[in-house]
């Protein structure tokens, strides 16, 4: 019986150390996809929602000036990671058709320079910086090592 319980004990430990980080998503207040922001001393603006997921540094909602690109969005998320790749971000942008998905080179923006690779964003707009091959492969070795570690220790417990 203390085999059991022990047993147990040590697997949902395990498994806890296994389970990702929840994630908790935070909806936008205002249910319009544009946002007005000035004062009678302050210049007047127009701002919407945009948000960033993937390998930049703080992901999340943003909310910036209707005429803000994806450089610019990206910079404010603190930048890619080092495990982003960078030749082919996601814009996921919601039309009336559904969404439309463009893809943007910022890895060829870098080495040409070229201003007209980076599109401006629109209101709603979900940018998407994925990671590399390695960051896949990183994140395949850690599950398993895990996988490994819970294996042994039931295996353990089953010779005592």
């Amino acid at each position: 019986m203390k085999k059991i319980i022990l047993a147990l004990l040590i697997l949902s430990f395990c498994l806890s150390i296994i389970a990702e980080e929840s994630v908790s998503f935070q909806s936008a207040s205002n249910t319009s996809a544009y946002f007005y922001s000035g004062s009678i001393s302050d210049s007047e603006r127009l701002k919407i929602y945009t948000y960033v997921w993937g390998q930049v540094e703080k992901t999340g909602l943003y909310i910036v000036p209707d005429n803000t690109d994806l450089l610019a969005l990206i910079s404010l998320a603190g930048g890619p990671t080092e495990n982003a790749k960078l030749a082919n971000v996601r814009i996921v942008r919601p039309t009336a058709d559904g969404s439309k998905v463009i893809f943007v080179d910022l890895k060829k923006y870098i080495e040409s320079g070229d201003e007209d690779l980076i599109p401006v964003l629109k209101p709603g707009d979900t940018v998407i910086v994925a990671g590399s091959i390695y960051y896949a492969f990183f994140r395949v070795a850690d599950f398993m090592s895990k996988v490994a570690i819970v294996v042994s220790v039931i295996a353990a417990i089953n010779n005592m």
